[in-house]
């Protein structure tokens, strides 16, 4: 079995410190594959022991062979042009475009290991079948909050996007809530106060919430009950968000597949107009 296939299968049957470990691995494996024992555990905040019994759990005799089940699997999983980025020593050498580019694909295939294909088409069908559609994304996450509105405006007709940091405005805009409705929240270290306390708002009122972050230890899963991971982080100043607007763009792709009558209908509609209004006229382009 794929060791990620296996690690998510256990992973209900872990304790809380094994579910760290397991959390850690599949966010950080190009990291937790050159560590030992005892440095997975203080990474972690578990201790040494615990990670042992992490891999006896997993059906490994000790640490070493669980470590040596990652090495191997590292080898298949990673192409040639992702090894770069697992030596500091490489990576250090590469021109920064080069080595940016390199980590976002690598957050892409991680997200893709880590995400459960089940839980996104629960996280979809939520969606499709909302009477109306509450989206909050907050500082950084604003940008992703206003795309995936953007876009589903061209399916729905109730979608509300939270376009405001204060939170009593918040709770205005959100205050006709219901169990009709669903609410995804978007936030990514540092996460965001008001976002999360606006989850827990929407789910006061019986909305089904669902939550777009990083891991499932995320604060933002305290409120949700459906869970999509997309990994963020970044070794610079800044985290990247090209998975979570990788992700963003898959809950678009298949809703627009469920509803493509409806969306075919919409465009159409929209270009008729577009061209009724010269929208994108390049009469004042030609003038210039």
């Amino acid at each position: 079995m794929d060791l990620f296939e296996n690690i998510k299968e256990i992973m209900p049957r872990m304790s809380k410190g094994q579910k760290k470990i397991a959390d850690f691995i599949m966010g950080n494996f190009d990291k937790a594959v050159f560590m030992t024992a005892a440095k997975l555990g203080k990474i972690t905040g578990v201790s040494e022991s615990t990670v042992v019994r992490f891999a006896s759990m997993l059906g490994f005799d000790g640490y070493p062979e669980f470590q040596k089940a990652m090495t191997e699997y590292a080898s298949k999983r990673l192409l040639s042009i992702d090894k770069i980025d697992i030596s500091s020593n490489v990576a250090k050498k590469q021109p920064i475009l080069e080595k940016v580019l390199i980590s976002d694909i690598e957050k892409i295939k991680l997200t893709l290991d880590i995400l459960d294909n089940d839980t996104f088409e629960s996280a979809i069908n939520i969606i499709n079948s909302s009477k109306k559609i509450y989206i909050c994304g907050l500082r950084n996450c604003m940008a992703l909050a206003e795309i995936l509105g953007f876009y589903l405006r061209n399916i729905y007709e109730n979608i509300v996007v939270i376009s405001t940091n204060s939170f009593s405005e918040i709770l205005e805009q959100t205050i006709r809530i219901n169990e009709k409705d669903c609410f995804i929240g978007i936030s990514f270290p540092r996460y965001s106060m008001r976002t999360l306390k606006a989850m827990e708002f929407a789910n006061h009122k019986n909305a089904k919430v669902i939550a777009i972050t990083d891991s499932k230890s995320s604060p933002m899963c305290l409120y949700s009950s459906c869970n999509l991971i997309a990994k963020s982080e970044m070794t610079n100043t800044f985290d990247s968000l090209t998975a979570p607007l990788s992700l963003i763009n898959a809950i678009v792709v298949a809703l627009s597949v469920k509803n493509n009558d409806k969306v075919l209908k919409n465009l159409n509609e929209v270009e008729r107009v577009w061209e009724d209004y010269q929208i994108y006229s390049v009469d004042e382009i030609n003038k210039l």
